[in-house]
Formats: C-alpha cells, structure tokens, sequence
C-alpha cells in the first residue's frame, strides 16, 4: 500500500504523462493556448467548459503529437480538431455555431462592430448615414461563412494581427488578408453598399 489517494494518483499520472512530452508540445501549447481559450469562449459563452474543452484538445494533441508534428501545418491539424470539439459542445447544448442567444458571442460581435463600422465608413464617404445602425451589421456578421466569420472574429473582436490570426488559423497571411477582404465584401452587399476595390491594409 502506498498510502496515495486516487487524487494523487490522478495528479501523478497526469504529471509523469507531461514529463514525457517533448519541448516542442509545450512550446506549441504556450503560443496558441490562450487564443483557443478566448474563440471557445466566444463560441460558448462559459469560461469553465472553455478552458476545460481547450485543455482536453491539447491532451488529445499530446496523444496524436507525432501525427501532428508530421503535417506541413501542425497549426492547421490542431485548429480543426478545436473547431470540432466546439462545434460537437455547441451541439449538445442544442446550439448552433455563431449562436446569437451566447452572451460571449453577442459581445464578440459587437466587439467587432466598431472596427468594421469604421472600415466602411471610411470606404463609403457618402454613404455614411446608412451605417450608423450597427444592427443590420451585426447580423450579417453572424450569417458569413464559416473561416470569415472565424477571420472577422479574432482580427477584430480578440485584437489579432493578420500574422497572429496567421498562426492560430494555420494558414498563411495571403489567406486572411483575401478571406477579410471576401468577408467585407459579402457584409457591404448585405447592407446594400457598393464595395470597390479593397487593398486590405490591416496589420
């Protein structure tokens, strides 16, 4: 008999298992860690099934590692499997991605309200006053596709650069610059603007 609680036990494992795992899991996990935390929280609206769902996407991650460090996009595989593990929570809560009645969601979206109101309305001189009700906004925001609306979210509700955005999406910096620019464009047409031309010059 050692004399060890089932806790301890628990605690032990946990503790050799992460012993075990190499430099480059815990490195990858103190670069995205906090970003998948802040878009689960967006997604679901509580900050405990958040950190718990994060925490269990990195303990799969460390189980699959050399999977993963055998893609040409480590950041691509693990993105995915986050974006799968909050789409099957969202699901059985009865939710849909983007679920508008998630407090967390409504304030990512008007989060990101501000900035693209400001876009536009430096785009649309003329058109200005129709801009001013950031309802019709809003909405449209919650209908784009999938990677824009993911594209829109952490460049303009979580404050991600275009190179940060970059790296947590797995995807290259080109990607998010056209995938911003197709997102702006779907949004003008939705409240009826004419977009032009957009050379996309977000840091």
């Amino acid at each position: 008999m050692t004399g060890q609680t089932p806790d301890d036990a628990g605690e032990q494992v946990v503790q050799e298992s992460a012993d075990m795992m190499p430099p480059a899991f815990w490195a990858f996990h103190e670069l995205y860690h906090q970003a998948y935390f802040e878009y689960a929280f967006v997604q679901l609206g509580d900050q405990v099934a958040a950190d718990q769902l994060v925490d269990q996407t990195f303990v799969f991650l460390a189980v699959i590692w050399q999977q993963v460090t055998e893609q040409e996009k480590p950041e691509t595989l693990a993105w995915t499997l986050l974006k799968e593990r909050v789409a099957a929570e969202l699901e059985a809560q009865g939710k849909e991605p983007a679920a508008l009645e998630t407090l967390a969601f409504e304030r990512a979206i008007r989060a990101a309200c501000d900035p693209v109101l400001d876009s536009f309305r430096a785009e649309f001189r003329a058109q200005v006053t129709e801009l001013e009700d950031s309802m019709g906004l809003y909405a449209a925001l919650a209908r784009l596709p999938e990677r824009q609306f993911d594209v829109m979210v952490l460049h303009f509700a979580l404050g991600f650069t275009t190179k940060r955005t970059a790296l947590v999406m797995g995807v290259c910096e080109a990607t998010v610059r056209s995938t911003r620019r197709a997102a702006k464009r779907r949004l003008a047409e939705q409240l009826g603007l004419d977009y032009g031309e957009d050379t996309d010059d977000e840091e």
